[in-house]
C-alpha cells in the first residue's frame, strides 16, 4: 500500500471520529484538545461571535488530507481550520470557521437547453462521485461505543478499495465505504450541508453501523438519524427528463434549493440558459434535527454555530447519538470539510478531544 493509501485508511470517507475515555489533568494544555466552557449566557445562532464566544479558546489546526484523488477537482487542497465550544446545563454549543474562498451551493443544477429541453449538470469523477456542481459541508464524527476508535481513530470504520476494487469482497467503484466493525457499534456523525440543510439551518444527524451489505443499505452502514417528517429529496419528474418542481430562476445568493412549502408543479416558461434547483427541502422533524445551526459565507471564510443537548432522548438515541452525560469525561473526534464535494474531504490527521470545564 503506498503512502497516500495508507494515511487515507485513517479517515472516513465522510470525516473523523470520537470515543469515551476518562480524563486527563493534563489534556488542557494539549493542543489538539477543545475545552468546552461553562456559560450562563444566551448563545444566539446567527453566526456571529457573541462577548460571550470570548472566553473560549479556539482549537485551531490545518486540515490538509484527503482520501482520494478525483481525476478532475479545482477544490481545495488544504485549509485552516478553529473550533470553540460552550455549554450550559442542557445544551453543547459549537462556533466553527474555516478557509473556503467559494461559497459552493451550485448542486446537480437543472438549465434549459437551446432546444429546449433540460439538462441537470453533472461532471462524476472515476469514483462515480461528484466534484463540480456540488455543495460544501463540514462534518463531525463522535463514536459511541466502537471498541478501539481510541487507538486506531476512523480506521475501524472507514474501508477503502482494495486493489482489485473491492470492499468486503463486494466490487466497487466508489473510493470507499463506511461501517463498524461489530454489530452493535455505531458511530455519530453530524453532517452540515450547505444546500440540503443551510437554508433549514440544521445539521443532518446521521450515524454508522455496522451494515456492509449494500442490498440491506445503499449507503452500507450510513444511515439518518430517526425522523418524524422533513429531509430533502431530488427535484426530478418520473422519467427523470426534467425538474418535477418549478418556481422562481435560481441564483446562488438566497434561491438555490426549493423550499417544501414552496414548491409549485413544474411549467415550462423558461428560457435557455434558466436554472432550476436540484433539490427540495423541509427542515428535519424527530432525531435527524436534534442540530440547530447557522451558517455564514462572507470574505473567504464559512462560518458555523450550532447547538445539540448535552443529552437526547429522542426515538433510537442510545444507538444513533453521542451523549454528553459525563461532564468528567474526555471525548475524542474528528473533523472534516468538504469542497464542493460529494465524498472527497479535507481532513486532519489524527484524533482531537472534547474535555468540559
Amino acid at each position: 500500500m503506498n503512502i497516500f493509501v495508507s494515511r487515507a485508511v485513517r479517515v472516513c470517507i465522510a470525516s473523523s471520529t470520537l470515543y469515551l475515555g476518562f480524563i486527563q489533568p493534563s489534556l488542557a494544555a494539549e493542543k489538539d484538545t477543545l475545552i468546552s466552557y461553562k456559560t450562563t449566557q444566551t448563545i444566539m445562532l446567527d453566526g456571529q461571535p457573541e462577548k460571550e464566544w470570548e472566553k473560549a479558546k479556539p482549537l485551531t489546526m490545518l486540515l490538509d488530507y484527503m482520501p482520494y484523488k478525483p481525476d478532475q477537482y479545482e477544490g481545495m487542497l488544504k485549509t485552516q481550520y478553529s473550533i470553540k465550544s460552550l455549554h450550559n446545563d442542557q445544551n453543547i454549543y459549537f462556533f466553527v470557521q474555516w478557509d473556503d474562498p467559494t461559497k459552493s451551493v451550485d448542486r446537480f443544477p437543472w438549465v434549459k437547453q437551446d432546444d429546449d429541453s433540460w439538462k441537470q449538470h453533472k461532471n462524476l469523477d472515476q469514483t462515480g462521485h461528484e466534484n463540480t456542481y456540488y455543495e460544501d459541508k463540514a462534518s463531525i464524527f463522535w463514536a459511541i461505543n466502537a471498541k478501539g476508535f481510541s487507538k486506531k481513530g476512523c480506521d475501524i470504520a472507514c474501508h477503502l478499495a482494495d486493489e482489485e476494487g473491492k470492499v468486503a469482497d463486494i466490487e466497487q467503484k466508489s473510493a470507499g465505504r463506511k461501517y463498524t466493525r461489530k454489530d452493535g457499534e455505531t458511530i455519530d456523525m453530524w453532517h452540515w450541508k450547505a444546500v440540503r440543510t443551510g437554508l433549514t439551518d440544521q445539521f443532518d444527524d446521521q450515524f454508522v453501523d455496522a451494515t456492509k451489505d449494500p442490498a440491506a443499505n445503499r449507503n452500507w452502514g450510513r444511515k439518518g438519524d430517526s425522523k418524524t417528517g422533513g429531509g430533502y429529496q431530488n427535484n426530478i419528474n418520473e422519467d427523470k427528463s426534467e425538474p418535477a418542481y418549478g418556481g422562481l430562476v435560481m441564483n446562488l445568493d438566497d434561491n438555490y434549493v426549493i423550499q417544501d412549502i414552496d414548491k409549485a408543479p413544474f411549467i415550462d416558461t423558461y428560457k435557455p440558459g434558466d436554472k432550476l434547483p436540484g433539490i427540495v427541502v423541509s427542515p428535519f422533524t424527530g432525531s435527524r434535527g436534534d442540530i440547530s445551526s447557522k451558517a455564514v459565507w462572507a470574505d473567504g471564510k464559512w462560518t458555523l454555530e450550532f447547538q445539540r443537548k448535552l443529552v437526547t432522548t429522542g426515538e433510537n438515541a442510545a444507538v444513533e447519538d453521542v451523549q454528553f452525560s459525563d461532564l468528567s469525561k474526555t471525548y475524542y473526534f474528528g473533523v472534516s470539510v468538504f469542497d464542493n464535494s460529494q465524498i472527497n474531504h479535507i481532513y486532519h490527521e489524527g484524533v482531537l478531544k472534547l474535555n468540559f470545564k
